[in-house]
């Protein structure tokens, strides 16, 4: 195995910045003509795309489209899955991810992955921000116990948990829960956030806090967000991309900025999904 480069210390803070849109546009990845294909069959083809640094790209579109499928190639979690073929190229800035060389270890710590259903470590809440640290090669007692503060300070847990750091992550709400594998990305120092329906699982008020957080991490980090809630989209986003299936494979359709994509869409199949006439 590759060594890990180890954290040095834990993230210097970064004051929350309420800002309705990135500032750019700065391109922090770029996808060029990329495709997976499970076995034989096509997920999604072709997909060009430029995701701009310190914003947050929504993806949308039905089911089966293949969002979920793009954000997996991103940090390469693709290689974990039997019979996955994945061609293009991905670029973040000099970073070629579909390298062989490419040391995948460091480029999930680079790119953070969220999950529809919170999935916290069956241990307690303190170790699942230990846990990954330490597998990072993080080993000083003083920094681990300032990243966990820092962090769940971040994603408004501290305040919440700090007299129980030691009590199960699974007794956690579930909107709890989502933070807490938030904040278990943010402490390994990411660039990167992928997120895939983060508060699709949620009731309306955890799954609001959610997004709340989401947007204080704007331009902090750069964020792509798998969302089935247009008005979520509309909310939150930057920039949207519209994926929908054409002859049996997923497809990008249109991208823009969220205001030109909700507001002045270009392709018909766009002012149909976006107004609720399809999908």
């Amino acid at each position: 195995m590759t060594p890990v480069e180890p954290i040095t210390g834990p993230r210097a803070r970064h004051p929350l910045e309420e800002r309705s849109v990135c500032q750019g546009p700065q391109s922090l990845i770029e996808i060029d003509r990329l495709s997976l294909y499970y076995v034989d069959k096509p997920a999604f083809q072709d997909v060009t795309l430029s995701i701009n640094k310190g914003c947050i790209t929504a993806l949308v579109g039905p089911s089966g489209c293949g969002k979920t499928s793009f954000l997996t190639c991103l940090n390469r979690l693709t290689d974990l899955i039997a019979g996955c073929r994945v061609s293009g190229r991905i670029m973040i800035d000099d970073l070629d991810v579909m390298a062989p060389d490419t040391d995948v270890i460091q480029l999930r710590r680079r790119i953070g992955m969220i999950f529809q259903k919170p999935n916290p470590f069956p241990l307690t809440i303190r170790r699942n921000l230990v846990f990954p640290l330490r597998e990072h090669g993080l080993r000083d007692r003083g920094q681990i116990a300032q990243t966990i503060e820092t962090t769940l300070r971040d994603v408004g847990l501290w305040d919440e948990v700090k007299d129980r750091l030691d009590s199960p992550a699974l007794a956690l709400s579930g909107g709890q829960q989502q933070r807490l594998c938030i904040a278990r990305a943010l402490a390994l120092l990411p660039e990167v956030l992928l997120m895939d329906e983060p508060c699709s699982a949620l009731d309306p008020l955890s799954s609001g806090v959610v997004e709340d957080l989401i947007v204080s991490l704007r331009s902090r980090y750069t964020i792509l967000i798998v969302t089935h809630n247009l008005t979520q989209a509309r909310r939150i986003a930057d920039h949207a991309a519209l994926f929908w299936v054409q002859n049996g494979a997923g497809r990008l359709i249109e991208v823009g900025t969220a205001k030109q994509i909700f507001e002045e869409p270009r392709d018909p199949l766009t002012a149909a999904y976006v107004s609720g006439m399809r999908g």
